[in-house]
C-alpha cells in the first residue's frame, strides 16, 4: 500500500511534458513589383515613332522609359534631343547633362551640350563640350563643323578653325559651297598676313627711280566680310 501510494504520488510530482510549440501562420506573400517590360524593347518602339515623325508619342514613350530604367544614357539622349529640337532649351540640357554624366562616352550629348552653351554665349564650355565629343569620334563630320563655325565667327579664331572646316569637308562628303568660299577666304587671309619669306640670294643693288612726279597708286581691294553662319 505503501508502495503503491509512493508510485502515485511520483506520478504527481514527475514534470509534465512540454506542449509543442504553435506553429507559425501562414507568412504575409509581398506584392510583386509591376513588370515594366522589356527596356531594349520599349526603346527600339519609341525609337521607331521618332523615326515616322511621331514626336509626340516617343516623348511620352522616353518620359516614361527615364522614370522605369533612369540608369539608362539613351532615353535621356534622345529626350533632349525631342525638347531642344521644339525649344524648350532647359529641359534639353538637363537631359543631355543627364545623359553624359550616365555614359562619359555619350558623343552626342557632348556636341548638343556644346550647341547650347554656344547659343548662351558660353564659348568656352562650348568648345570643350566640342572638343570632348571629337575626342570620342575624332571622325565627326558635324562637330568638326560646329566646331569651326564656334572658333571662325564668335571667338574670332579663323586660323584655328581652318583645319576643322576641312575635316567636314573630308569626312562629310559633301561639296559645300559655303565652307568652299570660306576655306578659300580664311587662306587668302592668312596668306596675305603671313611675312614674306627671306630671299635665297642677296638682292641687287635698288634702281634709281627717274624723276618726275610719282604715280598714283590703285585702291587696294579690301577684304569682303564674311556673313555669320550658325551651326543648324
Amino acid at each position: 500500500m505503501l508502495a503503491l501510494g509512493a508510485a502515485v504520488s511520483a506520478c504527481k510530482t514527475s514534470p509534465e511534458r512540454p506542449a509543442p510549440p504553435d506553429r507559425p501562420g501562414p507568412e504575409a506573400t509581398a506584392p510583386k513589383p509591376p513588370d515594366k517590360g522589356d527596356p531594349k524593347a520599349r526603346f527600339s518602339a519609341a525609337l521607331e515613332q521618332l523615326k515616322g515623325k511621331q514626336f509626340q508619342e516617343a516623348e511620352e514613350a522616353l518620359v516614361a522609359l527615364t522614370k522605369d530604367f533612369p540608369e539608362y544614357s539613351g532615353p535621356w539622349t534622345n529626350l533632349g534631343i525631342i525638347y531642344f529640337n521644339s525649344n524648350r532649351k532647359g529641359p534639353a540640357a538637363a537631359a543631355f547633362n543627364k545623359a553624359a554624366v550616365l555614359n562619359q562616352d555619350n558623343a552626342v550629348a557632348f556636341n548638343y551640350l556644346g550647341m547650347l552653351a554656344r547659343e548662351s554665349r558660353d564659348y568656352p564650355r562650348a568648345q570643350m563640350a566640342y572638343e570632348k565629343a571629337l575626342k570620342l569620334e575624332p571622325d565627326n563630320a558635324l562637330v568638326h563643323y560646329n566646331l569651326a563655325i564656334l572658333l571662325d565667327e564668335y571667338l574670332k579664331r579663323p586660323a584655328d578653325a581652318l583645319p576643322h572646316y576641312k575635316d567636314y569637308q573630308r569626312l562629310s562628303g559633301k561639296q559645300d559651297l559655303k565652307v568652299i568660299a570660306w576655306v578659300a577666304e580664311i587662306e587668302a587671309s592668312l596668306a596675305k598676313a603671313a611675312p614674306p619669306a627671306a630671299p635665297a640670294v642677296a638682292p641687287s643693288a635698288p634702281r634709281v627711280a627717274p624723276a618726275g612726279p610719282p604715280q598714283p597708286k590703285s585702291g587696294a581691294a579690301q577684304a569682303r566680310p564674311r556673313a555669320a553662319e550658325q551651326a543648324k
